[in-house]
This record gives structure tokens, sequence and C-alpha cells, in this order.
């Protein structure tokens, strides 16, 4: 009788190779998380530097507008735009840099006078329109003048009993000679005759 070898019989414990559960990563690992590349500000691309996490330029100067950054730094530049970026407090920063971008515009478009030249312009713009403004207001006061005496007459033409004003009545006095009584000023003719008579009568 043979008797089998304890070696060669299969252990229960053992899995095969080929089992599906061999081959399943185990549940509790994930994933890594994707990594997120941050583009850099329109001004560290132009001058072609690494954006660092608290660039100062990073929220004036966005990758989308590099002309923006462009035309300032042409007249500024970069390290006169940080200076005054740092210099100031954060809420005033965005206006200081519209500021410099529009006076870096103008300084292109007229190397001479920059943005003086368009401030002076304006000004007499505002000038004239102070002008024609006034001269409308002067008209307006005449035209209401002018129709409050168009009914200040019709209303005395209404009434039937129109009262002269002081001025038709002193030019009245005026224009019209003022009658005099003969033997007030003047000696009568049948008086000077009566007169004389005697003389006459005496003398004969």
């Amino acid at each position: 009788m043979a008797c089998s070898d304890p070696t060669s019989a299969p252990n229960p414990t053992t899995t095969s190779p080929s089992s599906p559960h061999s081959l399943s990563p185990p549940s509790s690992s994930t994933p890594p998380p994707p990594t997120v590349v941050l583009s850099p500000c329109a001004a560290c691309k132009i001058l072609r530097r690494r954006c660092a996490e608290k660039c100062v330029l990073a929220p004036y100067f966005p990758p989308t507008d590099p002309a923006k950054f462009t035309t300032a730094h042409r007249v500024f530049g970069a390290s006169n735009i940080i200076k005054f970026l740092q210099e100031l407090p954060e809420y005033q920063r965005a206006d200081a840099v519209s500021s410099m971008v529009y006076e870096a515009q103008a300084r292109i478009r007229d190397p001479v006078y920059g943005c003086t030249g368009a401030i002076c312009q304006l000004q007499k713009q505002v000038s004239e329109l102070q002008a024609q403004l006034a001269k409308a207001q002067a008209e307006l006061v005449n035209m209401q003048c002018q129709q409050a005496n168009l009914i200040a007459i019709i209303c005395m033409e209404m009434s039937g009993s129109p009262q002269p004003s002081s001025f038709q009545q002193s030019l009245d006095s005026f224009i019209s000679p003022p009658s005099y009584q003969s033997g007030s000023c003047f000696l009568d003719d049948n008086i000077t005759g009566a007169a004389w008579e005697p003389l006459w009568t005496s003398s004969l």
C-alpha cells in the first residue's frame, strides 16, 4: 500500500497567484490630488522671472492683459512701480496702478505735455461750457422778464383801466409844452395902448 507524500498535498491556507483578490488595490488608499499650475502675472511673464506667491504686481497686472503692464513699464519701469506699490496701503494700490497706466498712455501719445495737455484741454472745454451756460441763463432771465411784462400788459388791457407808469407820465409832461396865461407873463396889446394913450393926448 502506497502512502501519500504530505508535501505534495495542497495547502488550503495559500491562495493561487491567479486569484482576482491579489490584483485589487487596497480600498483605504486614494489617488493623489492633481497639481495646480498657476499662470504667472503679466509683469513676471514680461520680465521673465518666477512669479512668487505674494507677488505685489499679480493682483493688478493679470496675465490676460499684458499691454497694461507693458505701457506702465515703458514709462515708469518695473522697479519704480514695485516701489510705489510697496509704499502705499493695499486699498490705494488699485487706484495708483490705474493712475500710472493712464499717465503712461498720455505720455506715449504726447511725449512733451503728457497728461498735463489732456488736463488743460479738458479745463478749456469746461470754461467754454460754463460761458455758454451763463449766456443761456442770462437769456432765460431776459425771456422771463419779457414774459412777465407781457402778462402785465395783457392784464391791464383786460381790466379796461390801464394806469400809466410814472416814466410815461414824466415823458408826457416833458414833451407837452406848458400853457402860459397872457396876463401873467406878457403884456396885452390893448392894455399897452390904453396905458400910453393919456401921454399922447396930454402932449397935444
